[in-house]
């Protein structure tokens, strides 16, 4: 298994292999040939980013049980989109728009594409997968209720927290992940517990919309949520793969 960083450093933007506290540069990028160049800094040195620069993220609404319920199960996975524009880094703040008045945290696993996939099936999806990170769907519940589409209420700036780092070769099937908020844990669930896995996701969208390497796709969240108030700080920890924490801070 391996985790793979974005990060800034005073040589510029690089990806890099973190192990431990150390990060060793790469070039190539992620999704094709790759090499150490031997530069390895103390990640103490470094600024992570999200760690991949995906084309369009998309997402799955009403996927763990535990979320859904009255609400009847999905006969599919229920896809909708976000903005790139939402990203946003580890340690970097989830501002609340202004007008907005019931901002949530969501926890997600997120899928990385790897390869380009089309109409795949679940065997291929699986192929097609580099690799997963931490997210955090955040969401503001007034808007997603009362507006027609969600495109503010998912798609703000800020709204889509990414890292701190790809794991490749793990076994995501069976994951623990769990948010906090001020230290308080209020979400805890294993990814075993997703209606529909990583690959019926994939190779579901694949049907319609191409997905291509570096494409995040956020898997659903787990449990009830809550609202988020300036000066919180929200962490989603998913086994394996690490910490992504983000304050939240007022627009």
């Amino acid at each position: 298994m391996s985790k793979y960083v974005r990060y800034l450093s005073g040589a510029g933007i690089s990806y890099g292999i973190l192990d431990g506290d150390a990060v060793h540069e790469i070039r190539g990028g992620l999704f094709g040939p790759r090499a150490p160049t031997g530069v390895v800094l103390k990640l103490s040195e470094v600024t992570l980013l999200h760690p991949c620069q995906p084309g369009k993220i998309l997402a799955v609404g009403l996927n763990y049980g535990s979320h859904l319920g009255s609400r009847p199960r999905p006969a599919h996975p229920e896809i909708f989109y976000k903005p790139v524009t939402a990203l946003q880094d580890p340690d970097g703040p989830i501002v609340i728009p202004g007008g907005a008045t019931d901002v949530h945290y969501e926890g997600e696993l997120v899928v990385v594409i790897g390869k380009q996939a089309k109409s795949v099936s679940e065997e291929k999806a699986r192929e097609a997968i580099f690799g997963v990170t931490c997210g955090n769907d955040v969401s503001e519940r007034a808007w997603q209720q009362g507006d027609l589409q969600w495109w503010r209420a998912k798609g703000s700036d800020t709204f889509a927290p990414l890292g701190p780092a790809i794991a490749a070769g793990l076994d995501y099937g069976d994951l623990l992940l769990e948010t906090r908020v001020n230290g308080e844990t209020v979400q805890k669930q294993r990814t075993a517990d997703l209606i529909f896995s990583c690959a019926q996701i994939v190779s579901w969208i694949s049907n319609w919309v191409t997905l291509m390497p570096g494409d995040a796709i956020y898997t659903g969240t787990p449990g009830a949520t809550r609202r988020l108030s300036p000066g919180d700080v929200v962490e989603v920890e998913i086994e394996g793969i690490g910490v992504l924490r983000n304050p939240v801070t007022a627009g």
